[in-house]
């Protein structure tokens, strides 16, 4: 019985010598890093107005990396909050800008008040002049922050531009809406 204790130790103490030697194995460099668009993605308070009239107030819109993540597009989502409509833009890194025509998007709602019920959404976008611009805005709490603008012209309401400016999301509460 002494026997099977001492060996019953041994091998216990051998399992963990080796599982502590390899679980200090360095791999390479962990560093994350970050993605091809780091520089533009984010969650902003816009906007949304035409002739200077605002139409939409301050709602929440997102830009984002691309599976691709290859520095070429990134995507514009406005969850809803003012057209509905998520499409994948081309960009340019160097200037922090952004635009293309005809930029398809497709958003699949499952309703919830009428079960089973899915309701598709098609929209085409033009944007034109997208800029983000480095502390460029003041968000409403008066904090110095980047700024995103752009101008919108939908399928469903051809000839109309739409102007979309606002604000990086701070995470303060005096800026939230």
């Amino acid at each position: 019985m002494k026997k099977l204790k001492q060996n019953i130790t041994r091998i216990l103490a051998a399992v963990f010598i080796l599982t502590s030697v390899a679980s200090c194995d360095e791999v390479g460099d962990t560093e994350v890093g970050g993605t091809s668009v780091k520089a533009m993605s984010g969650d902003w308070f816009v906007q949304m107005s035409v002739n200077g009239v605002v139409v939409v107030d301050y709602s929440l819109l997102s830009t984002y990396n691309t599976a691709a993540n290859d520095g070429k597009d990134m995507w514009i989502e406005d969850h809803g909050n003012l057209w509905d409509f998520k499409v994948k833009s081309p960009v340019t890194i160097s200037s922090l800008s952004f635009a293309g025509n005809d930029l398809a998007s497709s958003i699949v709602h499952d309703l919830a008040s009428t079960p089973n019920v899915i309701e598709t959404y098609d929209v085409n976008v033009n944007i034109t002049e997208g800029k983000v611009t480095k502390n460029g805005a003041t968000s409403t709490g008066g904090h110095t922050v980047d700024g995103i603008s752009f101008k919108a012209e939908f399928s469903d309401d051809p000839g109309t531009i739409y102007e979309i400016k606002g604000y990086k999301r701070t995470g303060f509460i005096e800026d939230e809406h």
